[in-house]
């Protein structure tokens, strides 16, 4: 039995989800999204709450997915109600962020500024050397958030780079002394 997936999705007030077929949508205060669910799925909503079943409980992969989809319309709901948000920061000499209209003007250590478009759904904020991506769908918020990481990950010698907030940076040493012979 999947722990997850045999859970209710409560709907909380203000939040209206449907049902049509194999596809499941919800709308907000932040926005609308929706996800089409696997043939193996199946959503069933019953007053304020929504529980997912599958086809064969004892199968792995139809387990792997119960609680999958029940998770991915948790984080609808979740993303129309209260948003996510992603904050990345950016270690080194020289290296700054500003907004240019509604683009990201990245300045990391390349001859030229890189200027990222975000797509729509997507929010930033910048701060000289701080970017908060927010939006209602978490993993576009986190794949943005690790589009604009790749483009100067952390190094190991120096820390310098694109990192999460609070990420920890696995630091080498760096040449070590020729011993005399």
């Amino acid at each position: 039995m999947s722990r997850i997936g045999k859970k209710p999705i409560e709907i909380p007030a203000g939040v209206e989800a449907t049902i049509n077929g194999k596809t499941v949508a919800v709308k907000g205060p932040k926005g609308a999204l929706s996800v089409t669910l696997h043939p193996h799925v199946t959503a069933i909503k019953d007053g304020q709450t929504i529980a997912v079943t599958v086809a064969n409980e004892t199968e792995k992969t139809d387990r792997s997915l119960w609680g999958l989809s029940a998770t991915l319309i948790n984080n609808m709901i979740l993303g129309v109600t209260k948003g996510f948000e992603k904050k990345l920061e950016l270690v080194g000499v020289g290296y700054r962020v500003a907004m240019q209209g509604k683009d990201l003007k990245i300045e990391v250590g390349y001859s030229h500024p890189i200027v990222f478009n975000l797509p729509a759904g997507i929010t930033a904020t910048a701060d000289k050397t701080a970017i908060t991506i927010s939006g209602v769908d978490k993993q576009l918020v986190g794949e943005m958030a690790a589009q604009i990481r790749r483009l100067r990950p952390p190094e190991p010698y120096k820390g310098k780079g694109i990192k999460y907030e609070g990420e920890q940076i696995r630091r080498k040493a760096g040449k070590a002394a020729k011993s005399a012979k």
